[in-house]
C-alpha cells in the first residue's frame, strides 16, 4: 500500500491572503497542513512524518533535511531556490520543484507604472495636491514639476527573459525604442550592448536579471555617472543589482531624474537601508509587491499543484534538484 502524501505549507500566508482557490494543491495530497508562518525553531517540528513540504521563504538546510529522511519532495512557492539547500536535497534523492514565469504580467505591469509615475511626477503631484498647493494655485493647473513624454524615449533593459521580453512589448507600445544591454558574466551577443555603450544612450534603464556574483552591484557609482542627466532608472528585480548607497547619491545630486525601485537588498529592512533616508528626491520605493497580482498568485497555486501531480505520476516538471 502506498504511504499517504502528506504535506506541509510552511508559510502559506506568504502566497494566499484568503483570495486564492487552494483546492487544486490540497487534491493532490492526502492531506495538507497550512501553516500562516513558520519560524526557523518551528520547521524541524512541523515536517515530521511530512513527505512534501511547500516553502515560499521559509529557510530548508541541510541537518533540516538530514531529520526528515521520509521527504521526497520539496515545492517552492517562487522562482528563487536560494532558501534551499539543494546539494544536500539531491544527496538526499529529494527532488526540488520551482514555479516560473507565473509573474510576468504583473511585474510588467508594475515595471511600466513605476516608469510612468516618475515620467509624470504622480506622486509630487498627488502630494501637492494633499498638501494644499493646488487650491493654491494662481491659474486652474498645477506644473510645478517638469513632466516628460515616454514616446520617442529609449529605454534600456538588463534581463532578455520573458519578463524583460513583456516590458519591451509594453515600453514599444508608449512609442519608446528598446536597446538591450550586456549582462555581466553571460556570453556576449552582437544584438546587446557592452553596459558602457548602453548607459549613454538610453533615457531609462530597467532590471529584470537575476542577482549573482557577476550582477551584484552591476548598477553602481560609475555605471549611474555614464547616464544621461535625468535618466530614470527602475528595478523590479532584485535589490543588489543595484549599488543603494550611489544610487541614492545619484538623486540626491539631481544627476537623474528619478529612480523607483520594487526590491532592496535586505528584506524587509528590518536595520533600515540608504535608499529609506527621508531626504532623497525623485525616488519610489515598493515593498516587493510587482508580482503580488490576485491572478500571479493563482498561478503559484497552478503550478504547485501540477508540479506535485507530475512528481507522483513519475514524470516531474521545473526540477531544479
Amino acid at each position: 500500500m502506498p504511504s499517504p502524501r502528506r504535506a506541509v505549507f510552511l508559510d502559506h500566508q506568504s502566497l494566499d491572503l484568503g483570495d486564492l482557490d487552494l483546492s487544486p494543491l490540497a487534491s493532490q495530497f492526502d492531506h495538507l497542513q497550512l501553516y500562516p508562518s513558520t519560524s526557523a525553531e518551528q520547521v524541524a517540528e512541523r515536517l515530521q512524518g511530512a513527505t512534501a513540504v511547500i516553502s515560499n521563504k521559509v529557510q530548508l538546510d541541510a541537518a533540516t533535511l538530514a531529520a526528515n529522511p521520509q521527504l521526497k519532495l520539496i515545492l517552492v512557492a517562487a522562482t528563487g531556490t536560494n532558501n534551499v539547500d539543494l546539494q544536500a536535497a539531491r544527496a538526499q534523492g529529494i527532488t526540488v520543484c520551482n514555479c516560473q514565469g507565473y509573474g510576468t504580467p504583473s511585474v510588467a505591469q508594475h515595471t511600466l507604472a513605476l516608469l510612468l509615475a516618475l515620467a509624470t511626477r504622480l506622486c509630487d503631484y498627488n502630494q501637492a495636491v494633499r498638501d494644499g498647493q493646488w487650491a493654491k494655485a494662481s491659474q486652474f493647473c498645477l506644473l510645478d514639476f517638469p513632466i516628460v513624454e515616454l514616446e520617442g524615449k529609449t529605454l534600456g533593459l538588463l534581463g532578455h527573459g520573458e519578463l524583460g521580453g513583456a516590458v519591451a512589448r509594453l515600453a514599444e507600445a508608449f512609442g519608446m525604442r528598446v536597446l538591450s544591454g550586456q549582462i555581466p558574466g553571460r556570453p556576449e551577443r552582437p544584438e546587446r550592448l557592452p553596459l558602457d555603450e548602453l548607459l549613454p544612450q538610453v533615457d531609462a534603464l530597467t532590471l529584470h536579471c537575476p542577482l549573482n556574483d557577476h550582477t551584484r552591484h552591476m548598477i553602481s557609482s560609475a555605471q549611474l555617472a555614464l547616464l544621461k542627466p535625468g535618466a530614470l532608472v527602475v528595478n523590479t528585480a532584485r535589490g543588489g543589482l543595484i549599488d543603494e548607497q550611489a544610487l541614492a547619491d545619484a538623486l540626491r545630486s539631481g544627476h537623474l531624474g528619478g529612480a523607483a525601485t520594487d526590491v532592496l537588498s535586505v528584506e524587509p529592512p528590518v536595520n533600515g537601508n540608504p535608499l529609506l533616508a527621508s531626504d532623497i528626491p525623485r525616488l519610489i520605493i515598493t515593498p516587493h509587491s510587482a508580482w503580488g497580482a490576485v491572478e500571479s498568485r493563482q498561478r503559484i497555486v497552478g503550478q504547485l499543484s501540477e508540479n506535485a501531480q507530475a512528481f507522483f505520476a513519475g514524470q516531474p516538471r521545473r526540477v531544479v534538484s
